[in-house]
């Protein structure tokens, strides 16, 4: 009667990892009981999901082939596009965020075009925003970059609107760290960078202040939802941008925070029910609003 904060299976979301084939289900290694989908396989799982009371997935495509330019990521037949058309042909009412961003389909991992050894904000910025037009087309309810490029949400915007998609939410990562804990992500991906790392782009983790400053951009610049990545470590930063801003907030219960909580539940070290749920509640008690987990259909299970 005086529990103060609830968590549901409307909190949470599901990211999914789309890949070219039939019938394919490919687990990832470092991430016990996550898998890539062919698309007929991720229609399948959606209506499970939904049936789970999951009312929303976060699409990252897995393409069969990668550039220079990421041409993939923008290609009207690509495989977040037409996984896309195929999950809202089937599940109209399930809610679709896409993942826009360029580390997935570019051969070098980056995040965007890469001039001289350097991501070029301003070229990487139209070629999102030329992504999110593809999204929008084929059915995305709402398109998040997660590439933190500067001016990029104001871009994506201004080209929804102007190409007849006004109804398009955008959710910034407003706040993505540098992290040592997206690694597991990357082998799902495939999307670790060949060379470098991407400290020119993401933030730096002992940035409070500046996180709030990104977040602040992104608001002023028409985001409709702006998310903290990772979750756990930066539960403050969670608390202090509820505090501040009016829009709706999610956090990324990324990959190695997951997968840290399965190996140790492997091990026997952990209760894992009793240890996921209590990291969940910790990050809506810090003012979440959506929760983004690789534990959202598991989760779901237990709650309900």
């Amino acid at each position: 009667m005086v529990r103060e904060t609830e968590l549901s299976a409307r909190h949470l979301v599901q990211p999914l990892f789309a890949r070219p084939g039939e019938g394919v289900r490919e687990p990832v290694d470092s991430m016990p009981g996550v898998e890539r989908l062919s698309i007929n396989e991720l229609v399948g799982e959606a209506g499970e999901l939904l049936a789970a009371g999951i009312g929303a997935v976060l699409l990252f495509g897995v393409p069969s082939e990668k550039d220079e330019l990421g041409s993939g990521a923008y290609d009207s037949e690509g495989i977040v596009q037409m996984a896309v058309r195929a999950l809202k042909d089937a599940h109209p009412d399930l809610v679709v965020f896409t993942d826009v961003c360029m580390c997935e389909y570019t051969s070098h991992g980056h995040c965007g075009f890469v001039r001289g050894g350097s991501v070029d904000n301003d070229i990487t910025v139209e070629l999102l925003a030329k992504t999110a037009i593809s999204h929008a087309e084929a059915g995305a309810d709402v398109v998040a970059p997660s590439d933190m490029m500067d001016g990029r949400i104001g871009a994506i915007r201004h080209q929804l609107d102007e190409e007849g998609h006004p109804d398009v939410a955008i959710m910034a990562y407003s706040a993505k760290f540098a992290s040592a804990f997206y690694g597991p992500f990357r082998e799902a991906a495939d999307s670790t960078p060949a060379y470098g790392d991407r400290r020119g782009y993401q933030m730096d983790p002992a940035n409070g202040r500046e996180a709030l400053r990104e977040v602040a951009l992104d608001v002023e610049e028409g985001a409709d939802l702006v998310m903290i990545k990772p979750a756990v470590a930066y539960l403050d930063l969670i608390a202090r941008s509820r505090d501040r801003f009016e829009l709706p907030i999610a956090a990324y219960h990324v990959s190695g925070e997951y997968s840290m909580l399965k190996a140790a539940a492997a091990n026997g070290w952990i209760d894992e029910r009793a240890a996921a749920l209590e990291t969940l509640t910790s990050i809506r008690r810090a003012g979440a609003d959506l929760i983004f987990t690789y534990y959202a259909k598991e989760a779901a299970g237990w709650l309900g």
